[in-house]
């Protein structure tokens, strides 16, 4: 058998742009929508405890996105496990129907 082995072109990938300058990051940040959550924090004055409240709830988000992925892959692996299970039991019954006929 003849195998031959092709070798990769190597891919140029563009430059990184460079960083914002600090003028265009103020630009960014006075210009942003009331309702960004992002920039909403800098737009009005922190009242005692906002800004600790406002971590602790970005704190229980990234916790429930990270609790997600885990989930997510619990899911994957089961769903993969059934699916091989059911090929099995696929084989399994055409085997059974074989035999009876």
């Amino acid at each position: 058998m003849n195998v031959s082995l092709k070798s990769k072109k190597r891919v140029v990938l563009p430059s990184r742009p460079s960083p914002p300058s600090v003028d265009h990051i103020l630009e960014d940040v006075s210009g942003a929508e009331p309702g960004d959550p992002v920039f909403r924090i800098l737009q009005r004055p922190q009242q005692a405890g906002e800004a600790e409240q406002t971590f602790r709830q970005c704190r229980r988000l990234a916790d429930v996105k990270r609790q997600l992925q885990e989930v997510e892959a619990v899911l994957l692996r089961q769903r993969e496990h059934l699916r091989a299970t059911g090929r099995g039991l696929d084989r399994d019954v055409a085997e059974v129907k074989s035999g009876l006929c």
